[in-house]
């Protein structure tokens, strides 16, 4: 992420229906990631945000420093990624952030090792309690909102974006123009040292910065970049492919992640097919085990889609629909001002699909994400679609006023730093449910009294439940909210500022804890008493 690259850490969410949750069917696991709750950036290849865990079903309880967790870890770790088992049972997370590389271990959420990316880092633990102290008394004027504006602007200078951890416990991260991987220098050894094993430098003609990565499920490693590059790799990078999506600008130079041309990562299914939106399209490139193919004939297709504010789809594309019988989808939220909930079909289009008057084809269901408010002029959304079954689920992080002296491009702050502000915290949570009998995309739900200013919600099938960081009364929350009903069903006052998930993923662990990274490190949420 950067400055407003990070801000709007494009999410795209979709999910493997998960057993029992659904009539449409299972994804099948992808053998070449980690055995873990989340190997990848929303949690699997199909960018689901959706897990099987259970995690905790309340009650209401206002936490302590007892029991959370939190470790400093510098700016910039918003997304963090969970190892497999070693083979004493062990596990360790993984993130790189701003200045730095960290490896934690997973029972006692210490910091197993660090490896700097920046020797002259001024982000020490001291600076992060200075800065903690200086926004929260600085309030929601501009002397907030400039505080606000100067911590947020530290992640333009970072990278980690869309990391994953491997089935050979080895983390993958896009740091500056390189793909990195890291591991143990003992190998084996969840406690050892973090060691760089191998690298692939972007080439000098590429398009972009690297935005995202995948893996297939015959184990290519699948990149690209935000003008519009793909690379395919094999794990030890001595082989690969590489094409350059239809479409794509003539040139592409680095820009911020708001103005690439690609701006979020991908899902990939267990067929091959790979889904990337770009401003302008959304693609289907066709993994055929030896390269990329575009071909109509392969499978693979690209469809322009609304897109009234030129910047594009702000969501990595999600999948739904499993199954040889089940209606099959790429799901996106647009690029309109009131973005609209888009569902593509992504296999070839059924003989008796009549189209939606006015738009492609292959649009199977378009709706407005308007929180059930038909007066609503304007909702944006920084995360992925949350998708679980025929369900899925949509954030309102549009700010609820923004003072006239704030530029569009800087509206971010409000949502991010400043949301446990009451002027400025978005309301509203929105799912909506694919109908395969009448072939209709309706809500199913909203809830407007909930707010969800910047995380990325989290799915769980074992609970029945989402889980997302919110605000009540000033204070940042984690919420939960029933799958069926989008009732609220319990949350948790956190205590302090640093605890914001600042666009980053609530994540549940292997054993069913929250945790998530926040403004100045990582945080669990461990209450003494059992509440699940």
């Amino acid at each position: 992420m950067k400055p407003i690259r990070h801000l709007l850490l494009a999410a795209g969410v979709v999910l493997p229906l998960l057993a029992g949750a659904t009539d449409a069917g299972d994804a099948t696991p992808n053998p070449w990631l980690a055995d873990s709750s989340y190997p990848i950036t929303h949690v699997d290849p199909a960018q689901s945000g959706a897990v099987a865990v259970a995690g905790p079903r309340g009650p209401d309880r206002a936490l302590g420093d007892t029991d959370i967790a939190y470790r400093f870890m510098g700016p910039g770790h918003l997304i963090q990624v969970i190892s497999g088992p070693y083979p004493d049972g062990r596990r360790v997370i993984w993130s790189g952030g701003v200045d730095r590389l960290v490896k934690q271990d997973y029972a006692s959420f210490d910091i197993v090792d660090t490896l700097m990316w920046r020797e002259d880092s001024p982000y020490t633990e001291d600076w992060a309690e200075d800065a903690e102290r200086a926004l929260d008394a600085a309030g929601g004027g501009v002397p907030g909102i400039w505080r606000a504006v100067r911590e947020m602007y530290h992640l333009n200078e970072g990278g980690g974006l869309y990391p994953l951890v491997d089935r050979d416990n080895r983390f993958h991260v896009i740091h500056g123009n390189a793909i990195e991987v890291y591991g143990d220098a003992e190998p084996g050894n969840a406690g050892s040292p973090i060691e760089l094993l191998q690298r692939f430098e972007r080439p000098e003609d590429a398009h972009g910065r690297f935005v995202g990565m995948n893996y297939t499920w015959d184990g290519w490693l699948v990149v690209v970049t935000e003008g519009g590059d793909l690379f395919a790799l094999t794990p030890d990078f001595r082989r690969r492919h590489r094409t350059r999506l239809e479409g794509a600008p003539a040139r592409s130079e680095d820009s911020d992640q708001l103005s690439g041309w690609i701006r979020n990562s991908f899902a990939i299914g267990d067929d091959g097919g790979i889904y990337i939106v770009s401003r302008d399209f959304m693609h289907r490139v066709q993994w055929t085990g030896d390269g990329f193919s575009q071909d109509p004939a392969d499978g693979a297709w690209r469809e322009p889609y609304p897109n009234g504010l030129g910047s594009g789809s702000g969501s990595t594309p999600t999948l739904m629909g499993y199954g040889d019988d089940a209606d099959r989808f790429v799901v996106i939220t647009d690029g309109d001002a009131l973005m609209q909930l888009t569902l593509f079909w992504r296999d070839a289009i059924p003989a008796d699909w009549q189209g939606l008057p006015g738009l492609p084809r292959r649009i199977a269901a378009r709706a407005p994400v308007n929180m059930d408010d038909p007066a609503l002029a304007a909702v944006q959304s920084e995360q992925s679609v949350g998708v679980l079954g025929y369900g899925a689920l949509v954030v309102n992080n549009e700010p609820r006023n923004v003072p006239w002296y704030v530029p569009h491009r800087m509206r971010s702050v409000l949502v991010g730093l400043l949301a446990t502000q009451r002027d400025y915290h978005p309301l509203g949570v929105q799912k909506f449910a694919w109908d395969p009998a009448a072939r209709v995309l309706r809500t199913a739900w909203v809830n407007r009294e909930v707010s969800s200013p910047n995380s990325v919600p989290l799915i769980s099938a074992g609970s029945a439940l989402v889980y997302t960081e919110g605000v009540r009364d000033g204070k940042w929350i984690l919420e939960a909210l029933d799958w069926e009903s989008g009732a609220s069903r319990f949350h948790w006052t956190l205590p302090r500022l640093r605890h914001n998930t600042q666009f980053a993923p609530v994540v549940l662990d292997p054993d069913g804890r929250p945790m998530w990274g926040s403004t100045w490190g990582r945080l669990r949420l461990q209450p003494l008493e059992d509440a699940r």
